[in-house]
């Protein structure tokens, strides 16, 4: 069998040839789903990305016999590394085929570009980080991601960890149907009606008229939310305002509900429908027509992903995230959503993952993180 040559991407066909790996690995896979490609790019560092301005990456194709067989890129998140105050790197955006000969030497090369940046550990996979596409999908392959979920060949795993990797942190997606809804309204009817009263917290859709301010509410109560949170880095600026111009089109308004007391937003719950079934119809291309596609007769869409219900610090104790739940129902139902996933849940997240089971979510999937010392 021929070498593998392991080449750092630094030409404009090597970062195509990156780009377009995964349409050969994964061809005849139902479950795949495509990445929008100009979206794909700007997340590889290869056009202009806010999360760049505090961070820097380098890609590699593995290629055999002239063929390209795996990619890796290897990230250092300075802003991850200020707020932990560590020297972590990160590995993300791995694709390769089923053999350790190709991954193991990638998985080299990736984490010899970090040390000599002076990082201590690897972590990942981070695509390119906690606020993007996060993790591996290690069970729950029989049918496709919500938005913005990962999904691979289940053998990847098994080539992370001939790579030196272990587990470090396990997370979990949830699904539920709304025939459940009923059982849910009844466990925190009046719970949620005491909340109501007793803090005077009252909910509301989004407002369409602020749109750009309120996305960038959200982001903000989700900064300080889960500043706490295993793993997090907080979204900058710029990142806040690029995401907030990407949902802009995607975002159903009545599907995001904001907790308020004496007009003050103290808590968010976001929805997003589940594009990936029009993703893959468009084959992850927006132009000239796929965004046309992607975005129109959206009532046609029956599966969403709740990202998160989020509060702010000083008022997490008031079981506001209760409230935010059950606000939901209405919205969902008259939407014509059947399925919804709750994703990510981090395994340590007792409470969140209690809450959810208490009220009959279903866990189906789980994703994992991996991490290894850079020697």
């Amino acid at each position: 069998m021929s070498e593998v040559r392991i080449i750092p991407v630094s030409t404009r066909r090597e970062q195509r040839e990156f780009v377009n790996l995964p349409w050969s690995l994964y061809r005849g896979d139902k479950n795949w789903i495509p990445p929008l490609r100009h979206e794909q790019r700007g997340l590889l560092g290869y056009r202009r990305h806010p999360f760049y301005e505090a961070a820097e990456a380098q890609t590699f194709l593995a290629q055999r016999n002239g063929e390209t067989c795996g990619r890796i890129a290897a990230i250092v998140n300075h802003a991850h590394n200020k707020w932990h105050k560590d020297q972590l790197g990160f590995f993300g955006f791995f694709e390769s085929v089923d053999d350790a000969e190709v991954s193991t030497p990638l998985f080299e090369a990736a984490g010899q570009w970090l040390a000599d940046r002076g990082m201590t550990a690897v972590r990942g996979p981070a695509n390119p980080s906690i606020n993007y596409e996060w993790s591996l999908l290690v069970e729950g392959f029989d049918e496709p991601p919500m938005f913005m979920m990962t999904y691979n060949r289940p053998y990847y795993g098994q080539l992370i960890e001939a790579a030196g990797l272990q587990k470090v942190q396990d997370l979990y997606a949830y699904w539920g149907h709304t025939d459940m809804l009923s059982s849910m309204d009844d466990k925190h009817r009046v719970i949620d009606e005491g909340i109501r009263e007793r803090f005077g917290v009252k909910l509301r859709p989004m407002n369409r008229k602020r749109f750009r301010q309120e996305v960038e509410m959200f982001l903000d109560i989700y900064n300080q939310a889960l500043s706490a949170t295993w793993g997090f880095v907080p979204l900058s600026e710029a990142e806040v305002s690029a995401t907030a111009g990407q949902l802009r089109h995607m975002i159903v308004p009545e599907l995001t509900l904001v907790a308020e007391v004496e007009g003050k937003p103290i808590g968010v719950i976001f929805g997003l429908l589940d594009y990936n079934g029009r993703i893959r119809e468009i084959d992850g291309r927006l132009l000239p027509f796929g965004f046309l596609k992607l975005l129109t007769r959206r009532k046609e869409i029956t599966r969403m992903r709740v990202i998160s219900a989020n509060v702010l610090p000083e008022y997490q104790n008031w079981g506001v995230g209760i409230t935010l739940a059950r606000g939901l129902i209405e919205p969902v139902l008259n939407h014509g959503v059947q399925e919804a996933e709750f994703s990510w849940v981090l395994e340590s997240n007792n409470l969140s993952r209690k809450t959810l089971e208490k009220g009959g979510a279903k866990r189906y999937k789980t994703y994992r993180l991996y991490e290894r010392a850079l020697g």
